[in-house]
């Protein structure tokens, strides 16, 4: 499939629930963060009603344990861990107390469009969140990655991402003026990127990682920062919005249909692998986001940043 793009036999419509249909997780260990809402409880439903143990990784661990207890009584082993990607101290310490093979990693959680917000490491709060934050997740639990065999990661990336390349000049917004929209569309650019240079380093070992753009989602956590009149304005736009539970699909096809094995350093959108974006449209992947000259100097920028705090 090296030169091919790949389609399955799903799309926009399509549940996770259906993607999943007839895929045995028997004996797997998974990980979703920010599982504690939207898209990220139909993702860790529809692994562990596959038979999978799933750890969700949430920032509010009440939040997060309600989830649990919830998906638990209807669909097996399913626990609750503290997670808050904005604070590498509470990421070490999720690290440091994982033990075992983990065969899936999905870096769902993600904040969009907030007001100019400083970690207090001093990183805007969108990079830090949805990269940085899940970048060191993945690299800490590389070795437990390793250990599966076969394990897959997806970052959950964005149509967003057509919004902005990343500026490696100023990626904290120390000079140039702060847009919000910006500073998604650079994050979500981050995440194909990561998906790009963790699949070139980590493949040999049999970890593959994917980027996935889930979908427009209006019952998400996501639009929290969004104004009442912003969200009228979508509903209205005539964008096609997916339920949660098809809002999960992608993720949960790339992270564990049988089709996709050995498939790596791709982004994926409605079911199926997305064709380069057509200035214009908001569709496909922009270019940019492929680079592998970008994707290895990302890598090398995330490993540096954290050193900076």
């Amino acid at each position: 499939m090296a030169n091919q793009r790949v389609s399955t036999p799903f799309d926009a419509r399509s549940t996770a629930a259906e993607v999943i249909s007839g895929v045995d997780l028997s004996g797997r260990r998974a990980v979703v963060t920010g599982a504690a809402g939207g898209i990220g409880v139909e993702t860790a439903r529809a692994l562990a009603r596959a038979g999978a143990e799933v750890t969700i990784a949430v920032r509010n661990i009440e939040a997060g344990q309600r989830v649990a207890d919830e998906l638990a009584a209807g669909a097996g082993r399913v626990t609750a861990a503290s997670l808050d990607l904005a604070d590498l101290d509470s990421v070490r310490a999720f690290v440091r107390g994982w033990q075992g093979p983990l065969h899936i990693l999905i870096n769902n959680a993600g904040v969009m469009a907030p007001p100019l917000t400083r970690t207090r490491q001093g990183w805007e709060l969108q990079f830090a969140t949805n990269h940085l934050g899940h970048f060191a997740l993945a690299t800490g639990l590389h070795d437990a990655l390793a250990t599966a065999g076969d394990a897959r990661v997806v970052a959950l990336s964005s149509r967003g991402h057509l919004t902005a390349p990343v500026d490696f000049d100023d990626i904290n917004f120390e000079r140039r003026p702060y847009d919000p929209w910006v500073a998604y569309g650079q994050s979500k650019t981050a995440n194909v990127l990561f998906a790009v240079e963790a699949d070139r380093r980590w493949a040999g070992e049999g970890v593959r990682a994917n980027a996935v753009h889930p979908g427009a989602i209006l019952d998400s956590n996501l639009t929290r920062y969004m104004s009442q009149e912003e969200v009228e304005a979508a509903a209205s736009s005539g964008e096609e919005f997916k339920s949660p539970e098809q809002g999960a699909a992608t993720s949960v096809l790339v992270a564990t249909w049988p089709g996709l094995a050995g498939v790596g350093g791709r982004y994926f959108e409605d079911c199926d692998e997305a064709s380069l974006n057509q200035p214009g449209t908001n569709r496909g992947v922009a270019a940019y986001a492929l680079d592998p000259e970008a994707a290895e100097q990302l890598w090398r920028a995330s490993l540096d940043l954290p050193g900076e705090a």
